[in-house]
């Protein structure tokens, strides 16, 4: 999820195949964003049995393709009132911005201390909250001015965060979800995530969406869609192709960024140095 270099396309389904599947992999970021395209189309990502039939694959429709920063870390994405709010990472560069959709530009932004990798964001009511990688810190800003108005500090590190309107919900990289009271950010519950019966780790950018929680897995172009009642995979999303939509020559890393605009039905993807923010639908794969 970090400061990323990218590795050959030929090692991807079997690195991915083995991470998620495997168990016998540990989540680390002390080789920090290793970088793996599509998982052979996600097929590898479907193990089925008598107990557990196969889990179903999905591809994404570019609708349409925006500017986007492309010496951006993204970190974290969200859509509200026709702005994209986007947390950044790397110490020091970190911090959170506005940003015009349609073009591109940024309208506001607040730096943080050089000491604090930012990591995940999402909104409740009026604020907006920025994870930290390492540092058990959170920054809760005021969405108007992007004001920090309070901070709060949890254990563990964190990557993603959203929320489903009752709690906050982190991702910490393994395959669990954590619940938080938005009030007093204790804890209220840990989901296991699981694909067939196995954890499913890596666990990295989060979106609530329509009842479901879009997580993307890092080191990849792959999205699970997972039950926020049972934990469950219900489906991966292959996002590489939109690989092929970005420039010749880009620098793009891994894809780090869902945003949902609920009042629009609009899903936002876009990634770590990524020149492109892409509105997709969701379509199930042909066979």
């Amino acid at each position: 999820m970090r400061a990323g270099f990218r590795t050959s396309i030929a090692l991807t389904a079997l690195m991915l195949a083995a991470t998620l599947f495997t168990g016998g992999l540990e989540t680390s970021r002390a080789i920090p964003g290793v970088f793996q395209p599509a998982a052979a189309h996600a097929r590898d990502l479907r193990p089925a049995s008598a107990n557990h039939p196969p889990i179903p694959v999905f591809k994404v429709k570019v609708i349409d393709a925006y500017p986007h920063d492309y010496e951006s870390f993204t970190q974290g994405l969200i859509f509200r009132d026709g702005f994209l709010y986007e947390s950044t990472g790397l110490n020091g560069k970190s911090g959170v911005r506005q940003v015009e959709l349609k073009t591109g530009k940024v309208i506001n932004k607040r730096d943080i201390p050089a000491q604090y990798f930012g990591e995940g964001l999402t909104e409740w009511g009026e604020t907006l909250i920025q994870l930290t990688w390492k540092s058990g810190k959170a920054f809760v800003y005021n969405r108007e001015d992007l004001r920090i108005e309070r901070e709060f500090s949890y254990s563990g590190e964190g990557w993603g965060i959203t929320q489903d309107g009752r709690n906050l919900i982190m991702s910490d990289g393994s395959p669990r979800l954590t619940f938080l009271a938005p009030d007093s950010f204790t804890r209220e519950k840990v989901l296991e995530v699981s694909a067939a019966g196995k954890p499913v780790p890596n666990l990295n950018e989060l979106e609530y969406v329509k009842g479901e929680i879009l997580a993307n897995i890092w080191q990849s172009d792959t999205v699970a869609r997972i039950s926020p009642e049972t934990g469950e995979v219900t489906g991966w999303i292959d996002m590489s192709d939109l690989r092929n939509r970005m420039p010749m020559g880009t620098r793009a890393e891994v894809l780090n960024g869902i945003a949902y605009d609920a009042k629009g039905d609009r899903l936002f993807i876009t990634g770590k140095l990524w020149p492109r923010v892409f509105h997709v639908e969701i379509v199930r794969e042909s066979r």
